[in-house]
């Protein structure tokens, strides 16, 4: 009878043990997603505000420089043409949001 006692409780202990272990992943897999989801909407902001700029401007962001918590890339790989990529200061290797944006020349 105290064997099975024992045995009730350590199967009882494991499957315990094991359901806290599978909410605190949850919880950390939300709390990654949420800062995922705060990145990619100040991402989302930079971006509209870079794509509204003027052809001029946009010849004077060429080049990578930082912005916040941000790098923002611009380059022009044709005349009308203005490539813009942004990027985490923490990982400067992976481009998290890229669009490109025509810009049409200048009438003289």
């Amino acid at each position: 009878m105290l064997l099975e006692v024992l045995v009730a409780i350590v199967i009882l202990a494991t499957a315990g043990i094991a359901m806290v272990t599978t909410v605190a992943e949850g919880l950390r897999v939300e709390r990654d997603a949420r800062a995922r989801e705060t990145t990619l909407a100040a991402e989302e902001r930079l971006l509209a505000a870079l794509t509204l700029l003027k052809r001029t401007e946009l010849d004077q962001r060429i080049g990578r420089r930082q912005i916040g918590a941000f790098i923002v890339d611009v380059q022009r790989p044709e005349r009308t043409l203005y490539r813009i990529a942004l990027l985490r200061a923490e990982s400067p290797q992976v481009e998290d949001v890229v669009t490109v944006v025509y810009r049409r020349e200048d009438m003289p």
